[in-house]
């Protein structure tokens, strides 16, 4: 059995949406899922793309993939990476595909002189935290997600 991993390309659009709402079903958060292939596609392969995926191939079938954009530390001074959604498929699971795409990234970080690569996990999700724990990642309990979205967001952004 053989793993690649390679870059998404426009035609993979239907594909890595396809994970996304895989994903979504996974962290029982389907319901959350608005965005549509069309806005998937302007994303990664529109003229001025801010945001990347790879994908991963179990001999030839796509198995998984990673969606990452670059962010910056400013105690650093550098660049790092965000990974926004990692996922790979039930039946591909236990074959080191995840590890696979986290040491893809953790490579292209290296050769980018990158600060640092970072993404959340649902608490939860014990495969997962797992897989991260086994690989040295370090959990950042002393700081707290925030977010703003929707009428609050609009709130903000209309206050005098």
């Amino acid at each position: 059995m053989s793993l690649t991993i390679r870059k998404a390309e426009a035609r993979d659009a239907s594909l890595i949406f396809a994970f996304i709402r895989e994903l979504a079903e996974y962290e029982r958060l389907a319901h959350e899922v608005d965005a549509t292939e069309a806005d998937i596609a302007e994303a990664l392969f529109g003229p001025q793309p801010r945001v990347f995926a790879d994908i991963a191939e179990w001999d030839g079938e796509p198995a998984g993939f990673a969606l990452w954009f670059y962010n910056f530390s400013t105690f650093r001074g550098r660049h790092g990476l965000y990974l926004e959604d990692l996922f790979v498929r039930p039946d591909f699971r236990s074959k080191g595909i995840g590890k696979a795409l986290l040491r893809h990234l953790a490579r292209r970080c290296l050769a980018e002189d990158l600060a640092r690569l970072e993404w959340w996990v649902l608490d939860w999700n014990e495969p997962a935290l797992g897989v991260y724990q086994s690989i040295g990642a370090m959990p950042m309990n002393e700081w707290t997600v925030q977010r703003l979205t929707g009428e609050n967001l609009a709130k903000l952004a209309e206050a005098s």
